[in-house]
């Protein structure tokens, strides 16, 4: 992040510490630059202000619950993540290539892959990264750049051109809001990228959440229901 856009995101901060909102149009004001400048600000930023309905707010403010931990996460729904995974690993095939989404929801399937298939994992989530390493006989490529602390991923501008070099077998995708309408979201803009690159690389694309998110609408929208293959879930999710 360049220190123009820090000195903006400062700004915005403390025109927010007092909590509340500002329009998208407000804040791109106040700042003197465009809405567009804003929400590239806001896709460099580590989550501590969200974009949400053409409102910024701070993320960690609790009338909202925005605010994404992935400490927190973790332990979250650890059990139906452990038995939705546990489905995910049946589609496994020998030779095949897995992208692996960030977040918590995909690592008791990362931690678990079979030793005895020969697969390559793409990734650019460090715990997934530390997880698939300690496999036996699967190869690893962690798709480096910005670190983000919050999700403990990793952002650049060539991420996406990266993802599509690979032959991609399975993207295996989470996400924190599920709509029937409004589709596929997460927190983090910065995620938006590199999901959309694996969906649009993959032969089979499959969403793997628990039942928790449906029905939320995160800030950062990133595919749609129909771009989806095949959902891995407790409940069926609505047409």
């Amino acid at each position: 992040m360049n220190e123009r856009s820090a000195a903006r995101l400062t700004r915005l901060q403390e025109a927010l510490a007092e909590g509340g909102s500002l329009r998208l149009s407000e804040a791109a004001a106040l700042c003197e630059v465009s809405a567009m400048t804003i929400r590239r600000d806001l896709a460099g930023a580590d989550g501590e202000l969200v974009l949400i309905g053409g409102y910024l707010m701070r993320g960690d403010d609790p009338r909202h619950g925005t605010a994404y931990d992935l400490a927190v996460q973790r332990d979250r729904h650890a059990e139906a993540k452990r038995r939705l995974c546990e489905r995910a690993l049946e589609t496994l095939e020998e030779g095949d290539t897995l992208f692996i989404d960030c977040g918590t929801t995909l690592m008791p399937l990362a931690m678990s892959l079979p030793e005895d298939l020969s697969l390559t994992v793409v990734t650019y989530a460090l715990n997934v990264a530390e997880a698939v390493s300690a496999r036996p006989g699967v190869r690893l490529w962690l798709l480096g750049g910005a670190y983000h602390g919050s999700s403990r991923s990793f952002s650049s501008d060539d991420m996406a051109e990266t993802i599509r070099s690979f032959g991609l077998n399975k993207a295996f995708l989470s996400a924190a809001g599920v709509h029937p309408r409004q589709g596929l979201s997460c927190f983090h803009f910065h995620e938006v990228a590199p999901k959309q690159a694996a969906i649009a690389t993959a032969q089979r694309r499959v969403l793997v959440v628990d039942a928790s998110k449906q029905g939320l609408v995160r800030p950062a929208r990133f595919a749609g229901l129909e771009d989806i293959d095949e959902v891995i879930t407790e409940e069926p999710v609505a047409e």
